[in-house]
């Protein structure tokens, strides 16, 4: 019977952790603003290897056999030919590990949102939506959706 119990509780945590990873899959967390100094993540053009965009700059970071990478890939790549002034930028993520390491980017795709200045702005992990990479870059940049 405590053999059962035991069972019983390990599969409720598995289904509540993976519920839990589901939920966060995808979606943009906030940079919060520093109270004193702006000591937010900066990019600039050379570390990213591309100009920034006039209004916003999307960055996926993405590995070779990532296949939510490519979906990621496409996606950005619609929303940067339909917004004006919104640039996207790929990075592999094996052949740049020290800037991986620099902005803790621990899983592909990663997709940063870079306001005009290269500050990023938000980020998520996994693959997001059409809706949250539009109010991601509402945000950033007063981008109309």
């Amino acid at each position: 019977m405590t053999g059962l119990l035991v069972l019983a509780a390990a599969l409720l945590a598995t289904i509540v952790i993976a519920a839990a990873l589901r939920w966060k899959n995808g979606r943009f967390s906030t940079v919060a603003a520093p109270a004193v100094t702006d000591d937010r993540e900066r990019l600039t053009p050379d570390q990213i290897g591309a100009s920034l965009g006039d209004r916003a700059t999307l960055v996926q970071f993405s590995s070779a056999f990532c296949s939510p990478c490519r979906a990621t890939r496409v996606l950005l790549a619609d929303i940067a030919a339909t917004v004006p002034g919104v640039e996207t930028v790929e990075i592999d993520a094996e052949s740049h590990l020290q800037l991986v390491r620099d902005l803790d980017v621990r899983r592909t795709p990663t997709v940063l949102v870079l306001d005009a200045a290269g500050t990023v702005t938000t980020r998520a992990s996994g693959l997001p939506r059409r809706d949250q990479v539009m109010a991601a870059l509402a945000r950033a940049a007063d981008v109309e959706k």
